[in-house]
């Protein structure tokens, strides 16, 4: 956590979290808010659109050319199958999907038979993916992805001189905020830079006065940084990996609760 003003440290009764509402009813948001009497809402700042087909096509690509597919997220699966719908183009069998994580690999049923392809499970992050992408080095990989999204895939890939091609199929915007104007939380938190950027695109007169930042992650701290807001809540902590531990660990001295 960075270093708090002491005249910052005021009672937290409210947070908004810049995600969709969680649908899983024991989701941690949900009881820290029970175990703190905390008001905590949800309100996503960016969200995405798909690329028209006239402009997919503009980028050239031969989708059949490829042998490998890289998902990151289910919007990129989604994005993707439809595309392919309508192009009309129809996975072929030997294909091969390499997924970020257990849940983007099973949303794959949604759209393919799974049992019958060949998938292969990175454990959370892209550098657990990228391990398995080094067993398979010969593969031509195609990357569907946002107009905004990390380096660290791409730049894997220019490292190693792997067969790599970049898709945008969706662009990620900002959400229309405007209802919030006059809505003020003690903490909102944020998850990427885009949210940062949607806080602004929203409000370019933003002040932050008493509203505490938390972000989760180092470029969107770094963002917030740049965008000239106090961060007072960094995510991961060592003892707390996740935004609602980093949370509680807040509001515990925030509410001056041992």
């Amino acid at each position: 956590m960075s270093e708090i003003a002491t005249d910052r440290m005021r009672k937290v009764k409210s947070i908004l979290v810049t995600q969709e509402a969680p649908a899983d009813t024991n989701s941690p948001y949900l009881k820290l808010a029970e175990k703190f009497n905390l008001k905590i809402e949800f309100r996503p700042f960016i969200q995405v659109e798909p690329v028209p087909v006239k402009e997919f096509r503009k980028q050239k690509i031969d989708i059949l050319q490829h042998t490998a597919i890289i998902f990151t997220s289910r919007n990129a699966v989604d994005h993707f199958f439809t595309i392919c719908g309508e192009l009309k183009i129809e996975m072929p069998a030997d294909m091969k999907y390499f997924c970020v994580s257990e849940q983007t690999s099973n949303y794959l049923q949604k759209y393919i038979v799974i049992r019958k392809r060949k998938i292969f499970t990175g454990l959370k992050t892209a550098v657990d993916l990228l391990e398995l992408v080094k067993k398979h080095k010969n593969e031509k990989y195609l990357f569907p992805c946002s107009d905004i999204r990390k380096n660290d895939i791409p730049d894997f890939f220019k490292q190693h001189g792997y067969s790599f091609t970049e898709a945008i199929i969706y662009n990620t915007v900002a959400s229309d905020l405007s209802d919030l104007k006059e809505v003020f939380y003690d903490i909102v938190a944020f998850f990427s830079p885009s949210g940062i950027t949607s806080l602004f695109q929203n409000f370019p007169d933003f002040k932050q006065n008493n509203t505490r930042i938390a972000a989760f992650g180092p470029t969107t701290a770094q963002a917030a940084r740049d965008a000239g807001l106090i961060l007072d809540i960094e995510a991961p902590l060592p003892n707390a990996p996740s935004m609602t531990g980093a949370l509680e660990i807040y509001i515990k001295k925030a509410n001056g609760i041992r």
